[in-house]
């Protein structure tokens, strides 16, 4: 297995799903995509998530953002669990969650847990999942990889704002600051000079030789 990191093609596979049969590169499409793994149905931190996500639809969708769930049971399972998912969290959840009871995919993405780290995830000597999360812009490369474990859920709003930076810089010769968030100031790129800057953007201030902040110009 090639270990997967930032730039690397995010592997393809066909799975089926709560909305069908899917291949994962025709699934995202000319789209972003998050895909984030669950340890199994009917637990209580990924009916928690998998309901906030699906609040958050509206936010996805507007950053041309795809999000697909996975987690280790059957479609059966999944049918019931999403049932549950929509009468806890008074949702509609309308995106698809992969089967992946024999651990394929989860294999391929390297997001299986060991007894050496949670013995609690591990039943029978067969291992569940963590909670991975893939960020996979449209050429399908991967942009941002995050790994929590099955005890904590994930700040979904972190998660958003990690593709907003990620689709900002890939517009404008940017990073962003702890933090940041949109509409606040940015860092001008280290490739930058500051002559050029000020070019660019419409206020540039240097707060230290290699640290300099900018104002965004309005994007039509």
């Amino acid at each position: 297995m090639v270990a997967l990191r930032l730039g690397s093609v995010a592997p393809d596979f066909n799975a089926d799903t709560t909305s069908g049969p899917i291949n994962f590169h025709d699934f995202i499409g000319n789209s972003w995509a998050v895909l984030f793994s669950h340890p199994a149905d009917f637990t209580p931190v990924c009916t928690t998530e998998l309901g906030e996500v699906a609040k958050l639809a509206p936010e996805f969708s507007k950053r041309n953002v795809k999000v697909i769930g996975l987690s280790t049971n059957g479609l059966g399972d999944h049918a019931k669990w999403v049932d549950d998912i929509n009468e806890v969290n008074n949702v509609n959840l309308a995106f698809p969650i992969i089967a992946d009871a024999d651990r394929s995919v989860a294999t391929l993405y390297d997001m299986l847990d060991s007894v050496e780290h949670d013995a609690s995830n591990v039943v029978n000597g067969i291992p569940f999942t963590v909670r991975s999360v893939f960020i996979i812009d449209p050429a399908k490369k991967i942009r941002l990889i995050l790994t929590y474990p099955a005890s904590c859920g994930r700040n979904f709003d972190e998660i958003l704002r990690t593709i907003d930076s990620l689709q900002l810089s890939d517009r404008q010769p940017i990073a962003t600051p702890a933090n940041w968030r949109v509409g606040e100031d940015v860092i001008v790129h280290v490739g930058v000079t500051t002559e050029k800057a000020k070019e660019i953007f419409p206020t540039v201030r240097e707060a230290l030789p290699y640290l300099r902040f900018a104002t965004l110009p309005n994007e039509k």
